[in-house]
């Protein structure tokens, strides 16, 4: 797992131990169920069984791998709209190559995030590299949305790369955890990502029989999503393993417990710890649209339809990548 690390986890910063505070129960452990995305890539539902008020300001999230695909085998999304939201896209193992209609795009690959503010509205495409579609290899990654308040869905697109190279690095009191802070606060250590919304995203790796309390904002909520490994989480030591989300309770503070003993494949628990401050406005969703009122959505779908969107280049498509939509195929991706 490339995802930006550090040779001595002593040396990092430390995050602090929390005192005199409460700390979070978890109030439920729900099992990521199977979905399938874009050209037919498989993907996770990280927050199934969660309801949508519990997550606010977080919508979902797609957990994508981690996997070994063979030569021919890697697949990415058609070209598709969105409005009223933020994507991140983490990509802890692997390359994906992002292209929109304002002719933004880019690369990002082994521990970089993309976070793309749809605003107003775009179209684009998110596809793997023509080498790793003709070569096979390793990916693995996840696709987070999260809401924009009613005042900012309409602000112009906008993109943030974040290299893994500018993630904050910390470590627990005692080196047996590792945080890398992607965007939010946290102990008063700030990550790269800028946000409209009020949020935390935080990437933990925990060895084996490592214990990680770290303080959390008592305005936020609170749930954290295994990537890998297996261990236990609040202060009660509920059993949770990869594929598995803890939705947390209020209070100061999070804990978790990595088990003694891990797979070879994945000796280290592996979480993604995630929450905002809840921005408790109406949502009207619809496929790749999230809006505030039904009336918001059909004029999203409207714009789409006739083009105000974005025009999607028109350029030949490489290997694994999919051509330009055709307004039938752009009406056949709209979700029924």
């Amino acid at each position: 797992m490339p995802a930006q690390s550090a040779d001595n986890w002593l040396a990092l910063p430390k995050v602090s131990r929390p005192l005199a505070t409460t700390d979070r129960q978890v109030l439920s452990i729900t099992t990521a169920v199977d979905g399938v995305e874009g050209e037919g890539f498989l993907v996770r539902r990280a927050f199934a069984g969660i309801h949508h008020h519990q997550l606010d300001p977080l919508i979902m999230m797609d957990h994508i791998g981690e996997v070994e695909y063979g030569p021919g085998e890697p697949k990415g999304t058609p070209w598709h709209p969105h409005r009223g939201f933020e994507t991140v896209t983490y990509v802890i193992d692997g390359e994906i190559v992002h292209r929109d209609s304002t002719g933004g795009g880019g690369t990002i690959k082994n521990g970089d995030t993309q976070w793309m503010t749809a605003g107003s509205g775009l179209l684009h495409i998110e596809t793997p590299p023509e080498s790793l579609v003709m070569s096979g290899g390793l990916f693995h990654g996840v696709q987070l949305w999260v809401n924009l308040p009613a005042a900012d869905k309409m602000i112009a697109p906008h993109y943030q790369d974040i290299r893994g190279s500018r993630v904050r690095l910390l470590s627990s009191p005692d080196g047996g955890a590792l945080l890398r802070v992607i965007a939010g606060e946290l102990d008063g250590h700030r990550g790269p990502g800028a946000t409209h919304t009020p949020i935390t995203m935080v990437h933990a790796t925990l060895r084996p029989g490592a214990q990680l309390t770290v303080p959390w904002r008592e305005d936020f909520n609170a749930v954290a999503y295994v990537l890998a490994g297996r261990g236990n989480a609040g202060a009660e030591q509920r059993p949770i393993r990869m594929g598995q989300a803890a939705l947390f309770g209020s209070g100061g503070a999070v804990t978790f417990k990595a088990s003694t003993t891990q797979d070879t494949r994945t000796p280290d628990l592996e979480v993604l710890l995630l929450g905002g401050k809840p921005l408790r406005e109406p949502i009207a969703q619809y496929g790749p649209f999230v809006m505030n009122t039904q009336a918001e959505l059909i004029q999203a779908i409207e714009d789409y339809k006739r083009g105000r969107l974005g025009t999607v280049p028109v350029t030949k498509a490489a290997p694994g990548q999919t051509a330009p939509a055709t307004e039938a195929q752009r009406e056949h991706h709209m979700p029924k």
